[in-house]
């Protein structure tokens, strides 16, 4: 299959390894093409993960949003919330009916990344869809004799996924499904699947409640040394509020809980995820706390946007509201004003039953 590959984070590196790995055409596609580095030259990219190490070449690295999704059949954007306008407007000139594309995950970008192709003039007939977690627990690391590194620690196993427009669904969930095999499972529609995104349930709590460490050390774990029993408390919490939601909704279980994370082999990362990362060491890093993508996109987005969601549907959201007010403060904005929040994405005076149809027809 030809995957065209959006971003230059850790999850887009993955991507485009794994894909490669699986055998698909891949076109990565990053705004600087300097930042490629080594792949620039056409030097392979290296992957680790617990088979070994892997030495793949691409099919094309390029700058060219055209060059990277003409003719790709799925576009995997793992980019953050923060980047999809931007992307949207790069992307939206050259989509083509049929294609699929695939934010994982995508804080409801599916339907906002959808809209602002439309706005850019687009008029294709594609998918857009989104899921709860990338796909991969994953780091780049320093070059290694002179490739670029990217590590895998493990893969998803269970893969929520939801489609906007949701009657795309079944098309759009069997082409995903080839570059994701026996993982994908299908939601309702693209708000359910943005609501099992576990980015802003697991992340405010460990960088906020681990904000005297993250400053003081030059490197920390929160995943690790600032993961204690207390913090657990408050994602639990946290995490009840999203659940009371979905339900409110009337989005159906499995809801996810992140306890499962934890304590069982049930969760979107399958058996013995968590002590797997802590033990990579990938995660004893160095952290910004202002600038990191915990803040910039956990926090002002996707934790603003479920806060705001549940507050416009009439449910009280103590923990949500608290931890998006400490994250303002710390980040020195105001991210009901600056993030995602329902209100921004237009969608705050449509009655259940309108966006229902919206979900599932489209707009327009």
């Amino acid at each position: 299959m030809k995957i065209a590959v959006l971003g230059g984070g850790n999850g887009s590196y993955a991507a485009a390894a794994d894909f490669t790995l699986a055998g698909h055409q891949v076109r990565f596609w990053r705004r600087d093409f300097a930042a490629f580095g080594s792949l620039a030259d056409g030097q392979p990219l290296r992957l680790l993960d617990h088979a070994g190490s892997h030495d793949l070449a691409l099919a094309c690295v390029t700058a060219d949003m055209g060059e990277a999704v003409r003719g790709a059949e799925l576009i995997v954007c793992p980019a953050p919330a923060f980047a999809q306008m931007d992307i949207a407007g790069l992307l939206a000139p050259h989509l083509a009916d049929g294609q699929v594309i695939y934010l994982p995950p995508g804080t409801f970008g599916s339907y906002l990344m959808a809209a602002a192709c439309r706005a850019a003039g687009s008029q294709a007939d594609v998918a857009f869809a989104e899921t709860g977690t990338l796909p991969w627990l994953t780091r780049r690391r320093p070059d290694q004799d002179g490739l670029q590194t990217v590590a895998i620690t493990t893969r998803a196993s269970r893969l929520p996924s939801g489609v906007y427009p949701a009657r795309h669904s079944e098309r759009a969930l069997a082409l995903i499904s080839q570059a994701f095999p026996d993982a994908i499972e299908p939601v309702e529609d693209a708000l359910c699947a943005a609501l099992m995104n576990a980015g802003p349930i697991i992340h405010p709590p460990l960088i906020l409640m681990n904000a005297g460490p993250i400053v003081h050390f030059d490197k920390w774990d929160i995943h690790n040394e600032g993961t204690q029993p207390e913090i657990r408390a408050v994602h639990d919490a946290l995490d009840g509020e999203r659940i009371r939601l979905r339900e409110m909704l009337g989005y159906q279980p499995p809801h996810f809980p992140l306890r499962d994370h934890y304590h069982t082999s049930d969760w979107m990362y399958g058996n013995l995820a968590h002590d797997r990362l802590v033990d990579s060491g990938d995660w004893h890093e160095k952290l910004d706390l202002k600038d990191h993508r915990y803040m910039t996109e956990d926090i002002a987005m996707g934790l603003c946007f479920l806060t705001t969601l549940g507050e416009a549907m009439g449910l009280e959201m103590p923990v949500a509201a608290g931890l998006l007010a400490l994250g303002s403060v710390a980040a020195g904005q105001d991210f009901r004003q600056t993030g995602r929040s329902w209100q921004s994405c237009g969608l705050a005076d449509l009655d259940k039953a309108e966006l229902s149809r919206l979900l599932v027809e489209g707009a327009g």
